[in-house]
C-alpha cells in the first residue's frame, strides 16, 4: 500500500486514538498517526498518515483550523464543554449585541490558558491525567491567533459560530473565556472541525466507507498523495544525471534542476523562492521530498521517496 495521508470524517464518540488503532486493523498497516487530537464528543476532520507520510504528521497538526461550535452560555464546567462537572452557573442577562461586541474581541492574537482537561505535558505528564486525580496546576497562557469568528445563530443562551484559527487554539476554552467576559459563565456545547489546513469536512469519510473501500481494494482510491501537503511550495523536476545522488541524500544545487531558472513552478505565484522550502521530483514524476534553497545550495529537509 503506498503511503499518504486519508481525510477522515471522525464520528462522535471515538477518541482520535480511537481513529488509529481501527485503521491499523482495517489496513494492516502498524505506521500510521492522527495529525491533531480531537475531543471524543466532537466530530470532523482528522487527516490520518499511514506509511511515510507519518512524517508530515506535525507539519498537518501546525495547520490552520476552521471549526463550527455552540457555545452555551450560563453553565461552567471543569472540562470547559457540556460533558463535564458544572462548577458554576448563573443567568444569562445579556443582548444579542452585548454578545456580538464580546466575540469580536476575540478576534486577533489572544493569550489562552489550556483547559486541565488536555493532551498538554507538564513535567512528563498530561493535564487531563492531574485533572483526574484532582489536581489543578497553574497552565501558563499561549498565544494562538483568532483569525476570524463569524456568529451564524444566535439563540440565547446559545451562539454558534464559525471559528477561523491557529494550531493550538483550544475552542473550549475560548467559549469559557466568551462566558467570563460577558460575566455569565459558559461552556462548549458541540464542536466540529471542518477543515484542517487543505483537507475540508465535503472530503471527509467515516471508518465505516474505509473498511467497504479495503473490502473491494479501492483503498488507494481514498489516499491523498505526501505532496498534496505541500501543494503551495515551489516544485522543481531534478536532472536524470542528477537523481542518483538525490535519492541518497546528497545536497544539490540549483543547476541540477531542469530549467531551474525559468521553470521553477510555484504553487503561489507570489512565492519568493530564495531560502524558501521546495518540492523537488524525479524525471518520471515520483516525489523525492523537500529541499531548503540557501541561495544556490539545496539541502534536504525530509526525504518521501517511495520506489513502488
Amino acid at each position: 500500500m503506498k503511503s499518504g495521508i486519508i481525510n477522515v470524517y471522525k464520528e462522535a464518540g471515538y477518541t482520535s486514538f480511537d481513529v488509529v488503532a481501527k485503521l491499523r486493523g482495517i489496513l494492516h498497516i502498524k505506521k500510521i498517526g492522527h495529525t491533531g487530537t480531537l475531543d471524543p464528543d466532537a466530530t470532523g476532520v482528522l487527516p490520518v498518515c499511514i506509511g511515510k507520510a507519518t512524517k508530515v504528521c506535525d507539519l498537518l497538526t501546525n495547520k490552520d483550523k476552521t471549526y463550527t461550535a455552540t457555545l452555551l452560555m450560563g453553565k461552567s464546567t471543569d472540562t470547559y464543554d457540556i460533558s463535564g462537572t458544572v462548577t458554576k452557573e448563573s443567568e444569562v442577562n445579556v443582548t444579542e449585541k452585548e454578545v456580538r461586541k464580546v466575540i469580536d474581541s476575540f478576534i486577533g492574537e489572544i493569550e489562552q490558558v489550556p483547559p486541565m482537561y488536555s493532551a498538554i505535558k507538564v513535567n512528563g505528564k498530561k493535564l487531563y491525567e492531574l485533572a483526574r486525580e484532582g489536581k489543578v496546576i497553574e497552565r501558563k497562557p499561549r498565544k494562538v491567533t483568532i483569525y476570524n469568528i463569524e456568529v451564524i445563530d444566535i439563540s440565547l443562551p446559545r451562539v454558534t459560530m464559525i471559528i477561523d484559527c491557529s494550531k493550538g487554539t483550544y475552542i473550549r476554552s475560548l467559549c469559557n473565556d466568551i462566558g467570563e467576559k460577558l460575566g455569565c459563565c459558559g461552556c462548549m456545547e458541540s464542536l466540529i472541525r471542518n477543515k484542517v489546513g487543505d483537507f475540508s469536512i465535503d472530503d471527509a469519510i467515516i471508518i465505516e466507507e474505509i473498511q467497504s473501500a479495503c473490502n473491494e481494494n479501492r483503498i488507494e482510491e481514498l489516499i491523498y498523495p505526501i505532496d498534496y501537503v505541500f501543494s503551495s511550495y515551489p516544485k522543481g523536476v531534478i536532472k536524470e544525471e542528477s537523481e542518483k545522488y538525490a535519492l541518497n541524500g546528497g545536497k544539490l544545487r540549483m543547476p541540477n534542476l531542469v530549467d531551474s531558472k525559468t521553470n521553477l513552478e510555484s504553487g503561489n505565484k507570489n512565492d519568493k523562492i530564495d531560502n524558501k522550502l521546495l518540492r523537488l521530483y524525479l524525471q518520471n514524476g515520483k516525489f523525492v521530498g523537500l529541499y531548503r534553497r540557501e541561495q544556490e545550495e539545496l539541502i534536504l529537509e525530509k526525504m518521501f521517496y517511495e520506489d513502488i
